[in-house]
């Protein structure tokens, strides 16, 4: 067994150097250490890597550190929701602003701003979403009727510019799946294209066979789990294919108490066989912009 280790913070110390003395230190810190030597061995081992994150992640200054993690060859697929590719696209255009999770949010509404925590997202900036994405639609109605979200976010991809997430899975070949896309903003301007042109649809049955070739073919999966929902369930349950995730890190907030898939812990997945029974995990309990960059800057140190 190691001993708890005091530690100090150096004038001009790096963050990979804190990280490192952070392992030793007990609570979460020693699950950043921890998470970070999960990561790096997945990639060692060439495992198949399924990043998978919620929307508000893409809200916030972390799409730089997710756009980051691709660009750095870390990810081999993607799995997240409708409301990271509305959040992608507009802040490849325009920028979100810094509030207060103090808002007077009647006011905001009055204002014609939305809310998402402490970040203000003005209301025009949905209006032109939807004129980019009305016209990613045009652009694939004329290859065909029905196509997966993996192709519309390749596509937009395509179109956004550099430094935009969808733009690094785009240049990388990084497929982006994306079960829930009808729940967010594409959904609701989808359901208004398609008033006009009944035959087409975006279906996201049409991915999984994409989805489950990725699994079969791999020698061995991990995955990066950013908060839960649907794109975490989807993440590890389409391991199940395989007899599960050989790695899998959890970087979350949410508690097992209530039962829920979101705060189900990595051993639990283990009983579906999500997660393999000799499966490294680790698990770091925290906001994930908080945590994730301790913990990206353990692997890159």
């Amino acid at each position: 067994m190691e001993y708890v280790r005091d530690y100090r913070v150096e004038r001009g110390e790096s963050a990979a150097s804190l990280s490192a003395k952070m392992g030793a230190s007990g609570f979460q810190a020693t699950h950043i250490a921890g998470a970070a030597h999960v990561i790096s061995e997945m990639k060692s081992q060439d495992a198949t890597v399924f990043l998978s994150f919620t929307a508000n992640m893409m809200a916030s200054g972390l799409r730089g550190l997710l756009t980051q993690l691709v660009e750095e060859g870390y990810v081999d697929a993607v799995i997240t929701t409708g409301g990271s590719l509305d959040h992608d696209i507009i802040r490849s255009y325009k920028p979100y602003l810094l509030g207060s999770f103090g808002e007077d949010d009647v006011i905001l509404h009055r204002r014609g701003v939305n809310r998402i925590g402490n970040i203000l997202v003005p209301t025009q900036r949905y209006v032109m979403l939807e004129r980019k994405v009305t016209a990613l639609f045009r652009r694939m109605d004329c290859k065909g009727a029905a196509h997966s979200p993996s192709e519309f976010a390749d596509a937009a991809g395509s179109a956004l510019p550099e430094g935009s997430f969808l733009r690094a899975c785009h240049d990388r070949k990084v497929p982006v799946f994306c079960p829930g896309i009808i729940d967010a903003a594409i959904g609701m301007h989808l359901l208004f294209f398609r008033q006009k042109k009944r035959e087409f649809t975006i279906d996201p049955t049409l991915d999984l066979q994409r989805l489950a070739d990725i699994v079969y073919d791999a020698k061995k999966t991990g995955g990066i789990i950013l908060g839960g929902g649907i794109s975490k369930h989807h993440t590890i349950g389409v391991n199940l294919l395989r007899g599960g995730l050989d790695y899998a890190v959890y970087l979350t907030t949410a508690q097992e108490y209530d039962g829920s898939l979101s705060g189900a812990h990595a051993r639990e997945a283990k009983s579906w066989g999500k997660i393999r029974e000799k499966g490294r995990t680790a698990t770091v309990y925290g906001d994930v912009s908080v945590t994730l960059p301790l913990v990206m800057s353990a692997i890159l140190g």
